[in-house]
C-alpha cells in the first residue's frame, strides 16, 4: 500500500479512537456497516442536552451579568479523555534494520484491519511510528486541507465551536468542498454568538471595573452631605438676611447638586406681590430645587453684591455658578426654565 495512504489511515484511526462518535457520522456510514458485519461493538452516540453558558457574576449584591447564551449543540459528544498515542522522536537516527521492521509492523497492522482487530492495529502502528518517526505516517497529513477540515470537524463535534471555525476556514481556503460547506453553515452561528457574548461579557466586566474605580465617598464626606441637606428645606421658600447665610445655602445646593433659585424682591414692589405665590407654590412642585427668597431691603449686602437694579429678579445657580436669570414677574418664563434647570425631580 502507498505510504500516503497508510498515513491517512492512520490519521482516520486516531480520530476514531480519541472520537469514537466520529463512526455516527452519516459520511462513514458504509465504514460503519463494515466494522459492525465484522463484529466490532461502536460505542453509541451520546445523547446531550442543550447547553448553557451561564456568566452571572456573583459578587455581593453588585450583579452587572446575567445572560443565557443558547447553541446548537445537536450532534455535540462528550470528549473522548484517552490518553494520546505514543509518537517517535524525529530526531532520533533511523536505521535500514528500523525501517524494515517498521513495514512489517504496518503491513501486520492493515491485516489485523482487515480482520476487525482494532485494537491490535493501533498497536502494531504504533510500534511502526516509534521505529521510524521519519516516515510520512507520523504527520499524517498534519499540515493539508484534509487535516484541518478533519479536525475542525472534530472539534465541532466536541462542542468546541470557536477552534472548529478556524479549520474549516484554513480547510475552505486550501480545497472547498460540500462537507465543509454544510458544516460552516452550524459552526459559523454558534461561533459568532460565543464571541458576541464575549465582547458583551468584557462591556459589563470593564463598567464594573470603573463602577469599582470611583472613589467611595468617605465618612466625614457623608457627614458633610448630612448637614448640608439639613441645611436646606425641601418644598419650602428659604427667607435669607445675611451674606453668610446665603453662602451656607448656595454651598448646601452645590455639594448635593441641586439648583439653586435667588428671588429678588421688596415689599413695596407690586408685580413681587403678583409673582411670589407661584414662587412659593412652585417651591412644592420642584422639592429637589432650593428656593431662595432676598428682600433687598432688609439684605442691602446681598443686593450690592448681586448688582440688582430691578425687581422682581430671579437668578439661577448651579454648582455655585449662574447659568441663567428672569427680570420681571413672568411667570411662564420663570417656571419654564425652573423646568428646564431643575433636572429630574
Amino acid at each position: 500500500m502507498d505510504i500516503g495512504k497508510v498515513g491517512e489511515l492512520k490519521e482516520f484511526i486516531e480520530a476514531c479512537k480519541s472520537n469514537p462518535s466520529l463512526l455516527h457520522t452519516p459520511s462513514l456510514s458504509f465504514f460503519k456497516s463494515y466494522l459492525l458485519s465484522l463484529g466490532a461493538r461502536i460505542p453509541p452516540q451520546p445523547k446531550t442536552e442543550p447547553v448553557v453558558v451561564n456568566t452571572t457574576n456573583n459578587d455581593n449584591d453588585d450583579d452587572i451579568i446575567e445572560s443565557d447564551l443558547e447553541l446548537d449543540n445537536s450532534d455535540v459528544v462528550e470528549p473522548d479523555n484517552d490518553p494520546p498515542q505514543k509518537m517517535g522522536n524525529p530526531s532520533a537516527q533511523v536505521t535500514d534494520d528500523n525501517r524494515d521492521d517498521a513495514q512489517v509492523a504496518k503491513s501486520k497492522a492493515l491485516l489485523a484491519l482487515s480482520q476487525g482487530m482494532l485494537d491490535q492495529a493501533l498497536d502494531l502502528l504504533t510500534e511502526a511510528i516509534l521505529l521510524n518517526p521519519h516516515s510520512a505516517i507520523l504527520y499524517a497529513t498534519r499540515d493539508s486541507a484534509k487535516g484541518y477540515k478533519i479536525r475542525g470537524l472534530s472539534r465541532a463535534m466536541l462542542g468546541l465551536w470557536k477552534e472548529a471555525l478556524t479549520d474549516l476556514h484554513v480547510a475552505s481556503k486550501i480545497d472547498y468542498d460540500e462537507e465543509i460547506g454544510m458544516a460552516l453553515k452550524k459552526v459559523e452561528p454558534n461561533a459568532h454568538k460565543i464571541e458576541e457574548h464575549r465582547r458583551k461579557y468584557e462591556r459589563l466586566r470593564k463598567q464594573k471595573e470603573q463602577k469599582r474605580a470611583q472613589p467611595k465617598k468617605q465618612p466625614q464626606d457623608e457627614a458633610q452631605d448630612k448637614d448640608a441637606l439639613s441645611a436646606l428645606k425641601d418644598g419650602e421658600v428659604i427667607d435669607i438676611h445675611s451674606v453668610g447665610d446665603l453662602e451656607t445655602k448656595l454651598s448646601a445646593a452645590s455639594k448635593t447638586s441641586r439648583l439653586a433659585i435667588l428671588y429678588f424682591t421688596a415689599t413695596w414692589c407690586g408685580p413681587c406681590h403678583y409673582i411670589s405665590p407661584l414662587y412659593t407654590s412652585l417651591a412644592g412642585k420642584y422639592r429637589r430645587v432650593v428656593f431662595i427668597k432676598v428682600d433687598i431691603d432688609k439684605a442691602v449686602d446681598i443686593a450690592a453684591r448681586w448688582n440688582i437694579s430691578s425687581v422682581p429678579t430671579f437668578f439661577f445657580v448651579k454648582n455655585g455658578k449662574e447659568v441663567d436669570s428672569v427680570v420681571g414677574a413672568d411667570k411662564n418664563t420663570l417656571e419654564r426654565k425652573i423646568a428646564q434647570h431643575a433636572g429630574p425631580s
